[in-house]
């Protein structure tokens, strides 16, 4: 017989100053935790055209130094409603002294990213040091990932990308919102539609 645990015994925290306290390597990037949402723009060669999309990006730690990381966006139409799921990814940002990071990203698409890269003054800057991929996912080659906090609550996001036999060129660019209020540790679910205009 099995006895259920109703709740993890070490929750994640979205906040600096909410349990368990940030592990000192964390400092560097302490604001980025928390619940994002917000709207972008992207392209490559390989595609029809431009797309606006919409993008939710989580950032939560439990006390050790690394943050867990997820990130899933929508692909929007022309008067912003949303079409179909788009990409989605999840993995962790190892923070080491100094502000440097070690990242790992898994997308369902069968590709596998390690980066490496730095976080000080409100910006992490991540480069791929390796890409697996599985028998049937696209050849991406290489990434580049930077985010920057234009205030404590609002960040921008831009992906260069080189796949498919394309260099590295610009992908993805989004502005992202905190959706997580001072005081609150889950995220509202009925702001998606405001939060992204």
């Amino acid at each position: 017989m099995t006895e259920s645990v109703a709740d993890p015994p070490f929750p994640d925290a979205l906040r600096a100053d909410e349990a368990p306290v940030p592990h000192a390597l964390l400092e560097p990037v302490l604001g980025f935790l928390g619940v994002w949402r917000g709207r972008g723009r992207g392209g490559y060669p390989t595609l029809d055209g431009d797309f606006a999309y919409a993008q939710e990006v989580s950032l939560l730690h439990d006390g050790r130094p690394f943050l867990r990381y997820e990130a899933r966006a929508w692909l929007l139409d022309g008067d912003g409603a949303p079409l179909r799921p788009a990409a989605r990814e999840s993995g962790w940002w190892r923070l080491q002294p100094d502000g440097r990071v070690e990242a790992l990203v898994t997308q369902p698409t069968g590709i596998t990213e390690i980066l490496v890269g730095h976080a000080g003054e409100g910006a992490v800057d991540l480069s791929t040091h390796s890409v697996a991929l599985t028998p049937t996912a696209k050849d991406v080659t290489a990434t580049r990932r930077r985010y920057t906090l234009a205030d404590s609550d609002t960040f921008t996001f831009v992906h260069d990308l080189a796949a498919v036999g394309q260099p590295l060129q610009h992908h993805l660019s989004a502005t992202l919102r905190r959706t997580t209020p001072a005081g609150q540790s889950t995220p509202p679910t009925s702001s998606w539609n405001s939060s992204v205009q």
